[in-house]
């Protein structure tokens, strides 16, 4: 292409539209930019005589929210996250540069909302793979015709919940698979017509610990949630629905409101 334009030489730009272009192996160095950029803001906020209220204002809405962006797009890795709760933490306790005042509650109590006796700062780990099972959340239900629904074609076959790292690919995409990752501690199938859920491997019976099935499968020849349901009356057939499933497997179905009108959908 730089013959066919006649461009003699190329210029490598580190960033683009305030984010990495390309991720090496030292992602802490890829993503130093961030803590940089929240060091120089800090520091101009070290010589004023700020209340503890005004310091809580500049701190999440300047501070934490320098990030953000990064967080849509990459897993800046925890220990970047760290480092600069480290800086946030320490602006909070102190009023100059060089002080080392005691730290009086730990970063954890601090993150905690105000009616649990914290401050409400981001956990900025957390925060970044929230943002991250968001994007995931979200591939669904694009426009198959636009320029993310590619994603589709070349990293995952079914759904989005399924996929799994593969050879080669970009560290934008493998950030995002840890979104999915969180997805799948807590997403859950609503049944609607049951047609669509496997009844062994989805995530469908309303508990935290479990949302499959514990009962052993063995010989069992049922697939799919709508052969519970009996034909007649659109509700759970009870008498199968006991000699599928243990008793506390059978009880959590049978308490599962079901929509024959609807089709099944992830929440």
């Amino acid at each position: 292409m730089m013959a066919s334009l006649g461009v003699s030489t190329e210029t490598w730009n580190e960033r683009y539209l305030g984010l990495p272009v390309y991720v090496g192996q030292s992602r802490s160095k890829v993503f130093a930019y961030l803590k940089d950029r929240i060091w120089k803001r800090i520091q101009g906020w070290m010589e004023r005589m700020l209340s503890k209220v005004g310091k809580e204002i500049l701190i999440k809405a300047c501070a934490q929210a320098i990030p953000i962006f990064a967080m849509t797009c990459f897993d800046i890795t925890k220990g970047l996250c760290d480092d600069i709760n480290s800086m946030i933490c320490r602006h909070w306790w102190a009023y100059q540069d060089n002080d080392h005042k005691m730290h009086w509650l730990s970063w954890d109590k601090l993150t905690l909302p105000k009616k649990e006796g914290g401050l409400g700062y981001k956990d900025l780990h957390a925060f970044n793979m929230a943002m991250l099972a968001k994007q995931a959340w979200r591939l669904p239900a694009i426009d198959p015709v636009s320029l993310w629904a590619g994603l589709k074609a070349r990293y995952y076959d079914t759904s989005v919940l399924l996929a799994t790292p593969l050879e080669g690919i970009s560290y934008s995409w493998r950030s995002i698979l840890k979104g999915v990752d969180l997805l799948n501690m807590g997403v859950i199938k609503r049944v609607g017509d049951g047609s669509s859920i496997n009844l062994w491997l989805d995530p469908w019976l309303p508990r935290n610990w479990c949302r499959k099935p514990i009962t052993p499968r063995g010989q069992n020849v049922l697939t799919r949630v709508s052969e519970l349901l009996d034909p007649t009356s659109g509700t759970w057939d009870a008498r199968l629905v006991d000699d599928t499933f243990s008793i506390q497997d059978a009880s959590l179905i049978k308490a599962i409101p079901v929509h024959e009108d609807i089709e099944d959908f992830w929440a």
